[in-house]
């Protein structure tokens, strides 16, 4: 298939010769020029046609909740703009060069395309088309409008049928507008090379300013670039620019000729240089402030049937429909994340850090970012999907979320009527009794008493809810899940959309507790963010509202349900906020307002996660390698600047997510949890041991730089799932 761009220059070409079969059809009735056209009008029944005239492609703006601009989507670059947003010159000058008749005649010239006919006689071939203004609009249109190669085919070809129905369109479209009505529209659908349709674009691109402020210089070089753009595209290269500059020597002799400016105007234009900055034009995720985001965005309008019916539509009206679409994204909170990002984590790094913030209540994405640029050339410190979100958002496979998946388990147990101090017995190992100790959704029994849990350093005893989830037990959640079932911890992390990155099934074993499913930074933080909402979980929202190139908007509102009994997610956020003054994070501190969060890391440190909330914020952060967390571990690893004998979850992911907070929240009035239930959930029931309750934890593991000295994260390990293959992840495979 041939590039946009040529099949648009051809059109200056088939103009031409399309010119000489209309004057073909003149020629047996030219004894006196109109009369002799109308007697050949009516032998071919040349009577006005109405033109369909979809919008030509224009920009669709992307914006974020303050108004600011994230990036542009656009099939053909396209500004449209009125009559009286063009400068006189330019107007002038197209005239002057293409059809400086214009305002005398109707749809077609016929003393220009006799002359034209005159001129390809005498020269042997195609050298001038006789094709007016108006007759140009129509062929851009009905080329614009083809949907099909063959209709694209018929708007260029140079036979009688298609130049006869081009000038019964011209006909009508003279009845149905003003002159310069017809000479905007052109001006606004023609292509005037290096990717600038229209124009506004053009003026941009070229000479980086406005329609309405182009010098006589500039507007004879766009003017004389519209016969043939690609061949006097100077974004390809010396040649084309020294044609592009003959070019507007040509338009600025012309215009001096017709008396438009004086021969000295002429000469004085003619001596500046031709002027081409290469404006480069704004759009797409590369060259967005926000790519990431921008990417998620653009995802879910191809990918969601509430934008469009079908996955064409929905291209074609992003890239073509010049909407302006409002989304979630919250520039100050974007601005926190980034910036704590980039405390902890360099660009230049091996493991990449990625965050998003989602709020409580409504699903919105408030910031996405993520401590390497994006780019699809695969340079240097560059990542080239979204490492912050799933693969049908552009994402990768994402990594292991460890512990924060024993939250689902926490809350399944508080479901089914476990008081915050019952406990259980957790051994220093965890080995399933028998192979139908754990059943999965289907019923199959997936136990492995082969395989052991060990805690590492971590204690073993007897443990409550509380105690069990602040000091992350592995083997405590083990017999919890054993406990209150594998089938239905699975179906209350499903309930709060927890899914994998990829798109596969979940994988269903008993360490599915200990978070072996590879996921996303945006489905951990809305699954968070729905406790946060005392247990409505609203799906991952991004765009609040679309306005058409019309006016007409269409407003976007949250998809929430309940999926938790309000008493049982405000349980949940007491243990989780415990985890701060009491469990793994309590080295690097909490918020100073009501804040719960769970620390994740993974089987030999491959990944480290925190994900939290408030009542008014949920965010969760990811740490991990791309080349494949499995096989690069973030042990003796060097990550901003630091040296870390092994990375944990308070070790590098709970500080950004701190930190974040803290700058994110500001001159946000802190919102307290509800209280807990305690009729419901206080005390214990018949598994509480008072006399055994756990003292205080003990710092374990190897403490990290940027951990304060009154106190050390505890370390927490998940064991591989059975079965479960080593992913890795190369950046090149994957698709944007």
């Amino acid at each position: 298939m041939e590039r946009r761009g040529t099949k648009i220059a051809r059109l200056a070409a088939a103009g031409a010769a399309a010119g000489v079969l209309v004057a073909a059809i003149v020629i047996p009735a030219v004894g006196g020029a109109g009369a002799g056209f109308v007697a050949a009008a009516e032998e071919v029944n040349l009577a006005p046609a109405d033109l369909t005239e979809p919008p030509p492609a224009e920009v669709t703006i992307v914006r974020d909740a303050k108004g600011g601009e994230i990036a542009r989507f656009y099939e053909e670059y396209r500004e449209v703009v009125g009559f009286d947003e063009i400068s006189p010159v330019m107007k002038t000058a197209i005239v002057a060069i293409e059809d400086f008749r214009f305002y005398q005649h109707g749809a077609i010239d016929i003393e220009g395309t006799l002359r034209a006919l005159a001129t390809n006689l005498r020269s042997g071939g195609v050298s001038q088309g006789g094709s007016s203004i108006t007759q140009q609009y129509v062929k851009q249109v009905l080329f614009n409008a083809a949907t099909t190669d063959e209709d694209r085919h018929a708007a260029l070809e140079a036979s009688y049928a298609r130049k006869l129905n081009e000038l019964r369109y011209a006909m009508g479209i003279e009845e149905k507008y003003t002159k310069d009505q017809i000479l905007a529209k052109y001006l606004n659908i023609a292509y005037f090379g290096a990717s600038a349709y229209g124009v506004e674009a053009a003026a941009k691109r070229f000479f980086g300013t406005h329609a309405a402020d182009l010098t006589l210089p500039q507007a004879a070089t766009l003017a004389g670039a519209v016969q043939d753009p690609n061949a006097t595209d100077p974004n390809l290269g010396r040649a084309q620019r020294d044609r592009l500059l003959k070019r507007r020597n040509v338009v600025l002799d012309r215009m001096a000729e017709l008396g438009e400016i004086t021969a000295d105007q002429a000469a004085e234009a003619k001596a500046a240089k031709l002027g081409y900055k290469g404006t480069r034009l704004p759009g797409g995720c590369e060259s967005s402030k926000y790519p990431y985001f921008c990417l998620y965005v653009r995802q879910e309008i191809l990918r969601n049937p509430d934008f469009g019916p079908t996955a064409e539509a929905r291209l074609a009206r992003l890239n073509r429909g010049g909407l302006t679409i409002t989304t979630t994204l919250d520039p100050g909170m974007q601005a926190a994340a980034e910036q704590a990002v980039a405390r902890y984590v360099h660009p230049s790094d091996s493991p990449v850090a990625a965050q998003a913030l989602v709020q409580p209540g409504t699903g919105a994405i408030r910031a996405m970012a993520a401590s390497r640029r994006y780019g699809t050339k695969a340079a240097r410190n560059e990542i080239s999907y979204n490492v912050v979100a799933d693969t049908a958002h552009g994402g990768g496979i994402g990594f292991q979320p460890g512990s924060t998946m024993k939250t689902f388990t926490l809350i399944t147990a508080l479901k089914q009527g476990m008081k915050l101090d019952d406990g259980l017995a957790a051994g220093a190992g965890y080995r399933a009794p028998s192979y139908a100790t754990f059943k999965n959704c289907a019923g199959q029994s997936i136990g492995d008493p082969g395989h052991t849990v060990t805690n590492d350093e971590g204690s073993p005893g007897w443990k409550t809810l509380r105690s069990g989830t602040w000091n992350s037990v592995n083997t405590f959640f083990m017999e919890l899940e054993e406990r209150v079932g594998l089938c239905e911890t699975v179906k209350t992390a499903k309930s709060l959309g927890v899914r994998r990155a990829d798109g596969k099934k979940l994988q269903e074993y008993e360490t599915f507790t200990l978070g072996i499913n590879e996921s996303d930074p945006v489905t951990i933080a809305t699954a968070y963010a729905a406790i946060a909402a005392r247990g409505e979980y609203c799906a991952p929202m991004a765009v609040t509202r679309i306005t058409g190139r019309d006016g007409e908007s269409t407003r976007y509102r949250p998809k929430c349900r309940q999926a938790l009994d309000p008493a049982v997610a405000d349980a949940t956020a007491e243990v989780l906020s415990g985890v701060f003054t009491k469990g793994t994070m309590r080295g690097v501190g909490g918020l100073g307002r009501d804040a719960a969060g769970k620390t994740g890391t993974t089987d030999d440190y491959a990944s480290a996660w925190f994900a939290g909330f408030t009542p008014d914020l949920a965010g969760a952060v990811s740490l991990g390698d791309p080349r494949g967390s499995q096989r690069y571990k973030l042990t003796g690893v060097t990550i901003g600047g630091r040296y870390y004998g092994s990375v944990q979850g308070a070790s590098i992911p709970g500080p950004i997510w701190r930190d974040t907070m803290l700058s994110a929240l500001r001159g946000v009035p802190p919102t307290a949890f509800t209280p807990v239930d305690q009729a419901r959930f206080g005390g214990c029931a018949e598994s509480c041991r008072p006399e055994k309750q756990d003292p205080e934890p003990t710092p374990l593991g190897t403490a990290t730089p940027e951990t304060p000295t009154t106190g050390a994260p505890v370390t927490e390990t998940t064991a591989p799932a059975a079965e479960t293959p080593e992913m890795t992840l190369d950046p090149g495979d994957i698709l944007n």
